[in-house]
C-alpha cells in the first residue's frame, strides 16, 4: 500500500510542500481501511517523502518518490 500511497505523489503530479490527500480521502481512493492507509503514510513519513500529520495540519510532499522503471534501451 505504502507504493500505492507514494505514486499518487507522480500521478496528481504533485510537488514538494504540496498538500498530500488525507487518509480518509485515500482510504475512498483506494477501497481500503483507514487504519491501513494510516500505517502506510507511516512508512511513508519514515522514507522522509511526507511530514508529519499533526492535528490541524496536513501532511505535506517532503520529497519526490525515486523512479524505480529501467531506462529504456
Amino acid at each position: 500500500m505504502a507504493e500505492r500511497l507514494a505514486g499518487v505523489i507522480t500521478e496528481d503530479a504533485l510537488s514538494v510542500g504540496a498538500t498530500f490527500p488525507s487518509a480518509t480521502e485515500l482510504s475512498r481512493r483506494f477501497g481500503v481501511s483507514r487504519p491501513t492507509v494510516t500505517k502506510a503514510l507511516d512508512k511513508l513519513e519514515s522514507a522522509g517523502l511526507l511530514s508529519e500529520a499533526r492535528q490541524g495540519k496536513r501532511r505535506t510532499v517532503r520529497a519526490l518518490p525515486k523512479r524505480t522503471e529501467s531506462p529504456e534501451s
